[in-house]
């Protein structure tokens, strides 16, 4: 397991979101203004949050709904382009997230150099998306393949737009992936995007968890 404060020195990260839009192949992308439209508002964003003071920025294809599992090689490939062409303008640690697919987020970490990532890499649930059951053990081991074991791996144990079908309470479940999966934090979302998580929820996940950072 890496070491989750080798990247995040603060004591509470403040990790903050840089919502790449629609990419080339999704429905809502936005043909006028391209590839250069998407790179001009993230890079306005990712300075933007940087001389705020986060301690960190994620890159995500929020915008790419509907979502899907297995991601379009042309996803990755556009979000990789993005973040490259971002690279000198990044001054602090940054991540990846290709939603919802564990494999396309490491390899677009391995291309990028990020630092860490998030994606649901555990669980099974029912969603909007249809039957989810990511494979934490595939990732895991592309991972090791990729050679990129200092990606810190950031493990949502409740999923966004889904509801979980292990009947186990939360806090058992998250143990239980810190156990069987190694994550190096764990974290905990709301129902859906922009909505935060329950305070107990967090509350009851950190108790069961004390020696693991959870966000």
């Amino acid at each position: 397991m890496n070491n989750f404060k080798s990247i995040f020195k603060e004591e509470k990260p403040v990790i903050a979101m840089v919502h790449l839009g629609a990419l080339p192949g999704t429905p809502l992308y936005d043909e006028d203004g391209g590839l250069d439209g998407i790179v001009k508002n993230a890079r306005k964003d990712l300075i933007a949050l940087q001389d705020a003071g986060v301690d960190a920025v994620m890159f995500g294809n929020e915008n790419d709904r509907p979502y899907e599992f297995d991601v379009d090689i042309a996803s990755t490939a556009s979000m990789a382009y993005v973040i490259g062409c971002l690279k000198d303008d990044i001054k602090i640690p940054f991540g990846v997230n290709v939603l919802w697919d564990p494999i396309a987020t490491m390899a677009l970490a391995a291309a990028t150099g990020a630092s860490f990532v998030r994606e649901i890499f555990t669980g099974t649930y029912a969603s909007d998306m249809g039957f989810w059951a990511p494979n934490a053990g595939k990732a895991l081991r592309y991972r090791k393949r990729l050679g990129i074991d200092n990606v810190i791996t950031l493990f949502n144990v409740s999923a966004e737009f889904a509801d979980s079908l292990d009947h186990r309470p939360l806090a058992d479940r998250a143990r239980s992936a810190v156990f069987s999966s190694i994550p190096d934090a764990v974290l905990v979302s709301g129902a859906i995007t922009g909505e935060a998580a329950k305070l107990e929820d967090l509350e009851s996940v950190k108790k069961a968890l004390p020696q693991t950072p959870v966000l």
